[in-house]
Protein backbone atom coordinates (compact mmCIF):
# COMPACT_ATOMS: atom_id res chain seq x y z
CA UNK A 1 0.00 0.00 0.00
CA UNK A 2 1.42 3.43 -0.56
CA UNK A 3 -0.21 6.74 0.54
CA UNK A 4 -0.19 10.06 -1.75
CA UNK A 5 -1.25 13.56 -1.03
CA UNK A 6 -3.20 15.01 -3.89
CA UNK A 7 -4.54 17.71 -4.91
CA UNK A 8 -7.55 19.17 -7.08
CA UNK A 9 -7.97 21.63 -9.62
CA UNK A 10 -9.30 24.20 -6.72
CA UNK A 11 -6.53 23.74 -4.83
CA UNK A 12 -8.34 21.60 -2.36
CA UNK A 13 -5.36 19.06 -0.54
CA UNK A 14 -6.18 15.56 0.57
CA UNK A 15 -4.48 11.92 1.24
CA UNK A 16 -5.48 8.77 -0.04
CA UNK A 17 -3.99 4.64 -0.08
CA UNK A 18 -3.58 2.77 -2.82
CA UNK A 19 -2.57 -0.90 -3.48
CA UNK A 20 0.56 0.99 -5.62
CA UNK A 21 1.54 3.55 -7.90
CA UNK A 22 0.35 2.07 -11.09
CA UNK A 23 -2.95 1.99 -9.13
CA UNK A 24 -3.35 5.79 -8.78
CA UNK A 25 -2.54 5.96 -12.64
CA UNK A 26 -5.25 3.83 -13.50
CA UNK A 27 -7.71 5.53 -11.25
CA UNK A 28 -6.89 8.73 -12.38
CA UNK A 29 -6.95 8.11 -15.84
CA UNK A 30 -10.84 7.41 -15.81
CA UNK A 31 -11.85 9.65 -13.72
CA UNK A 32 -12.20 7.80 -10.57
CA UNK A 33 -10.45 9.75 -7.97
CA UNK A 34 -12.22 12.89 -6.81
CA UNK A 35 -11.72 15.73 -4.11
CA UNK A 36 -13.49 14.83 -1.28
CA UNK A 37 -14.37 18.77 -0.63
CA UNK A 38 -15.48 19.61 -4.17
CA UNK A 39 -15.75 16.46 -6.11
CA UNK A 40 -13.40 17.78 -8.73
CA UNK A 41 -11.90 14.70 -11.21
CA UNK A 42 -8.91 16.60 -11.90
CA UNK A 43 -6.66 15.34 -9.48
CA UNK A 44 -2.68 15.16 -9.46
CA UNK A 45 0.02 13.89 -6.72
CA UNK A 46 1.00 16.66 -4.94
CA UNK A 47 4.53 17.33 -2.95
CA UNK A 48 4.81 15.57 0.56
CA UNK A 49 7.54 14.25 2.68
CA UNK A 50 8.83 10.70 2.85
CA UNK A 51 8.34 8.40 5.29
CA UNK A 52 11.62 7.53 6.93
CA UNK A 53 12.02 5.55 9.54
CA UNK A 54 14.11 6.59 12.71
CA UNK A 55 17.33 5.26 14.41
CA UNK A 56 16.65 3.97 18.11
CA UNK A 57 18.58 1.78 20.22
CA UNK A 58 21.36 -0.51 18.22
CA UNK A 59 23.12 1.75 15.66
CA UNK A 60 22.56 0.08 12.13
CA UNK A 61 18.84 -1.19 13.72
CA UNK A 62 15.52 1.36 12.49
CA UNK A 63 12.91 1.45 14.44
CA UNK A 64 9.74 2.33 12.64
CA UNK A 65 7.99 5.26 13.84
CA UNK A 66 4.09 4.88 13.87
CA UNK A 67 2.17 6.53 11.90
CA UNK A 68 -0.68 7.88 14.03
CA UNK A 69 -0.19 9.30 17.27
CA UNK A 70 -0.48 6.46 20.09
CA UNK A 71 -3.32 9.01 21.47
CA UNK A 72 -5.10 9.12 18.37
CA UNK A 73 -8.60 10.45 19.37
CA UNK A 74 -11.38 7.81 19.16
CA UNK A 75 -14.40 8.56 16.95
CA UNK A 76 -17.63 10.01 18.22
CA UNK A 77 -20.40 7.94 17.99
CA UNK A 78 -23.57 8.72 16.60
CA UNK A 79 -26.72 6.74 16.50
CA UNK A 80 -27.62 7.52 13.38
CA UNK A 81 -26.41 7.25 9.67
CA UNK A 82 -24.56 4.20 8.12
CA UNK A 83 -21.47 3.23 10.18
CA UNK A 84 -18.16 1.64 9.08
CA UNK A 85 -16.20 -0.42 11.46
CA UNK A 86 -14.30 2.58 13.03
CA UNK A 87 -17.90 4.38 13.30
CA UNK A 88 -20.21 6.24 12.12
CA UNK A 89 -19.43 7.41 8.09
CA UNK A 90 -18.34 10.60 7.51
CA UNK A 91 -20.05 12.47 5.02
CA UNK A 92 -18.12 13.10 2.26
CA UNK A 93 -16.92 9.15 2.14
CA UNK A 94 -21.00 8.45 2.10
CA UNK A 95 -21.38 10.85 -0.76
CA UNK A 96 -18.33 9.19 -2.56
CA UNK A 97 -19.83 6.13 -2.43
CA UNK A 98 -23.61 7.18 -3.73
CA UNK A 99 -21.98 8.89 -6.53
CA UNK A 100 -20.07 5.65 -7.82
CA UNK A 101 -22.98 3.57 -6.64
CA UNK A 102 -25.31 6.04 -9.40
CA UNK A 103 -21.47 5.72 -11.83
CA UNK A 104 -21.74 1.70 -11.81
CA UNK A 105 -25.78 1.52 -11.98
CA UNK A 106 -25.50 4.05 -14.72
CA UNK A 107 -21.95 2.40 -16.91
CA UNK A 108 -22.25 -1.23 -16.16
CA UNK A 109 -24.79 -4.45 -16.19
CA UNK A 110 -26.07 -5.96 -13.39
CA UNK A 111 -25.60 -9.60 -13.72
CA UNK A 112 -27.17 -10.26 -9.87
CA UNK A 113 -26.11 -13.26 -8.81
CA UNK A 114 -24.26 -14.87 -11.09
CA UNK A 115 -21.27 -12.17 -11.24
CA UNK A 116 -18.49 -14.65 -10.84
CA UNK A 117 -19.82 -16.75 -13.59
CA UNK A 118 -20.32 -13.84 -15.85
CA UNK A 119 -17.20 -12.42 -14.51
CA UNK A 120 -15.04 -15.76 -15.55
CA UNK A 121 -16.94 -15.79 -19.01
CA UNK A 122 -15.96 -12.12 -19.94
CA UNK A 123 -11.87 -13.18 -18.82
CA UNK A 124 -12.04 -15.78 -20.79
CA UNK A 125 -13.00 -14.26 -24.11
CA UNK A 126 -16.79 -16.18 -24.02
CA UNK A 127 -18.49 -12.72 -24.12
CA UNK A 128 -17.64 -9.16 -24.82
CA UNK A 129 -15.87 -7.43 -22.39
CA UNK A 130 -17.60 -5.07 -20.78
CA UNK A 131 -18.52 -3.66 -17.34
CA UNK A 132 -20.68 -5.38 -14.86
CA UNK A 133 -21.84 -5.52 -10.91
CA UNK A 134 -23.54 -8.09 -8.86
CA UNK A 135 -23.31 -10.14 -5.36
CA UNK A 136 -20.14 -12.91 -5.23
CA UNK A 137 -19.30 -14.75 -1.81
CA UNK A 138 -16.50 -14.00 -0.29
CA UNK A 139 -15.51 -18.03 -1.52
CA UNK A 140 -16.21 -16.75 -5.58
CA UNK A 141 -14.04 -13.39 -4.84
CA UNK A 142 -11.15 -15.73 -3.57
CA UNK A 143 -11.38 -18.06 -6.52
CA UNK A 144 -11.71 -15.38 -8.88
CA UNK A 145 -8.56 -13.56 -7.73
CA UNK A 146 -7.04 -16.73 -7.53
CA UNK A 147 -7.41 -17.22 -11.12
CA UNK A 148 -5.89 -13.82 -11.64
CA UNK A 149 -9.71 -12.17 -12.42
CA UNK A 150 -9.20 -8.67 -11.57
CA UNK A 151 -12.15 -7.65 -9.29
CA UNK A 152 -13.61 -5.13 -6.91
CA UNK A 153 -15.91 -5.50 -3.65
CA UNK A 154 -17.49 -2.14 -3.03
CA UNK A 155 -19.42 -0.76 -0.16
CA UNK A 156 -22.96 -0.75 -1.52
CA UNK A 157 -24.61 2.13 0.27
CA UNK A 158 -27.78 3.60 0.13
CA UNK A 159 -28.84 5.84 -3.24
CA UNK A 160 -28.66 9.33 -2.56
CA UNK A 161 -32.22 9.91 -4.20
CA UNK A 162 -33.51 7.28 -1.30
Amino acid sequence: MIRFSLRCENDHQFESWFKDGEAYDRMAAVGLIECPTCGDAHVSKALMTPAVAKTRGVKGRPEAVPAVPDKAPAPRPSSDGPHHAAGPMPAQVMALLQRMRQEIETNCDYVGPGFAKEARRIHDGEVEARGIYGEASDEEAEALRDDGIDIARLPWVPRSDG
